[in-house]
């Protein structure tokens, strides 16, 4: 068996995902099949003795949606300017239309021009003419409801397009008749409400593709983790590559203050790599040759060449985030009630509709409010919120605990993490915040504790390295003013050096004390610190 994950278009409803798993989960040679509708994609496990990609993409097309090709990477829907501008635009023809039809109503000032009672016809093809405008606006609705009820596969667009239509319709031909001189007909046009539908829909998947964003953010944040590009050593010479020139067997460069691009083994040099992003140690690990690094990590403060030994899927980190996407292509056990719920939802809505319909008509009412509370059943019976709800927790929550270094493999372990009354930590020593942070100063000497904290922090704050990090933050914390440094200097593995005041100020380990040939007389207060783990 092999698995796959499709990106899938034209997926807006719960129903929409919901047909298309049933419909692949039928086929022939798919073994098991799983639609996410917030991430846009379609996980699939097939027999590659029976079908391909091809035939698979055939599959989704013959469910009526569309395949983008391999899930490859987390994309943000960014709509350009041109789109907000016209939502805007048809925002103001919304409050135009409703003042039009419905200011009347409310008494409300109306232009005799456009007088319902005593100019109807121009008050008719005004709400006509505006709401053709807005059934070219939802078109992709209309279009998208009608194709997946020829294909059974009813969705909320379904319900939408025939409610939408059935009032265009029936208002257009009550419009012939008042132009056949039935004035009063005029009470029976519907044309504001088919606009304002396709207008709530729009504004409901503008927020929806927002929420959506969010809940991809932290995800996107692993995928940037690597850089974009990376130096490669070719004949002695250097060149900048993208990622995908990349090959296994490559040299590449690495200098302070630069990330890893991809896994590989260091051939030259030694530095300090923090990799806190995977083991969430705090302190760099130095690394020599022989050494493997990882993809991600960041280069503190030396020079190393390193051969590419695993690139693009092979990588950790497109590990990670293919295990955090496939997690978030599982199911809990609520998501399968509630997409089994939305899967007959839309069927009965439609039912029910009809039911109304006919119900009003057999009652003696006329068609006109038969036909009213048919639309009102479809438009206001929407799954949306009962199939998005579920789907679109789990996703937020995943993309969390994976902003936060915890990595989900299956969504119902979120599930079961309500009955989770013990957590078991295996760690070497100590549990960190990811980072180093100051917990205790030991003061030996004749200034004051915010005296010295202010000389090694501002020396510290010159240093990319992470303990020179944890000093800022502290002084920033202390709200301690930065003193002015000149002739920085950073010694690799052994600390920083520089000048405040023209007085030359030494920090760093016992090495540095050695280099400086400068007595050290509390090595044993530092051997209790180090071996410290409280």
């Amino acid at each position: 068996m092999k698995k796959i994950t499709l990106s899938i278009e034209g997926m807006t409803c719960s129903a929409c995902s919901n047909g298309l798993e049933k419909y692949l989960n039928k086929q022939k040679g798919i073994e098991k099949a799983f639609v996410n509708l917030v991430m846009a994609n379609a996980t699939i496990e097939y027999d590659e003795k029976i079908l391909n990609i091809e035939q698979l993409e055939k599959f989704v097309k013959d469910a009526g949606f569309k395949s983008l090709g391999e899930f490859k990477e987390i994309k943000n829907e960014d709509k350009n300017k041109k789109e907000k501008i016209l939502f805007i635009i048809y925002t103001f023809l919304a409050i135009a239309l409703m003042y039009i039809s419905m200011g009347q109503m409310i008494n409300l000032p109306i232009v005799e021009f456009l007088d319902m009672h005593k100019n109807p016809i121009n008050y008719m093809i005004s709400l006509f003419i505006l709401t053709l405008f807005f059934i070219g606006y939802g078109f992709d609705i209309l279009k998208n409801g009608i194709k997946n009820l020829i294909k059974r596969i009813p969705n909320m667009d379904t319900l939408v397009g025939i409610g939408v239509l059935t009032s265009f319709l029936y208002s257009t031909y009550n419009m012939f008749l008042v132009f056949m001189g039935n004035h009063s007909l005029v009470m029976n046009l519907y044309f504001e409400s088919s606009a304002i539908v396709i207008y709530f829909i729009k504004l409901g998947r503008y927020i929806d593709r927002v929420s959506k964003n969010k809940t991809k953010e932290a995800i996107q944040k692993l995928v940037n983790i690597t850089p974009n590009k990376a130096v490669i050593k070719i004949d002695g010479k250097e060149k900048t590559v993208t990622l995908d020139e990349i090959k296994k067997g490559d040299i590449l460069v690495a200098r302070a203050g630069e990330k890893i691009a991809v896994d590989g083994k260091i051939v030259l040099g030694k530095t300090h790599l923090d990799e806190s992003f995977i083991t969430g140690e705090s302190m760099p690990v130095l690394k020599k040759e022989n050494d493997t690094v990882l993809a991600g990590s960041m280069n503190y403060d030396g020079y190393i060449e390193y051969k590419a030994e695993k690139i693009g899927k092979e990588s950790t980190v497109s590990e990670i985030v293919k295990l955090v996407i496939e997690a978030s292509n599982s199911k809990m056990p609520i998501a399968r009630v509630a997409d089994k719920v939305s899967g007959y939802f839309v069927p009965v809505v439609l039912l029910i509709a009809v039911f109304t319909f006919i119900g009003y008509l057999l009652s003696g009412k006329e068609l006109s409010e038969a036909i009213l509370n048919f639309v009102t059943v479809l438009v206001v019976a929407c799954p949306c919120s009962l199939g998005l709800a579920t789907p679109l927790a789990i996703i937020v929550s995943e993309g969390l605990c994976a902003n936060n270094g915890i990595l989900i493999k299956k969504s119902e372990i979120l599930e079961n993490a309500v009955k989770t009354n013990t957590i078991v930590f295996d760690k070497t020593g100590t549990l960190t915040y990811g980072k180093p942070r100051i917990s205790k100063i030991n003061n030996y000497s004749d200034l004051n504790e915010k005296e010295l904290i202010q000389l090694v922090g501002s020396i510290e704050s010159k240093s990319s390295h992470p303990i020179g990090k944890a000093f800022t933050s502290y002084l920033e914390e202390k709200s301690i003013k930065l003193l002015d440094v000149k002739d920085f200097e950073n010694i690799s593995g052994m600390g920083v050096i520089g000048k405040i005041s023209g007085g030359e100020i030494i920090v760093g380990n016992s090495k540095i004390l050695e280099k400086y040939k400068i007595e050290n007389k509390f090595l044993e207060d530092e051997k209790i610190l180090s071996d410290d783990r409280k």
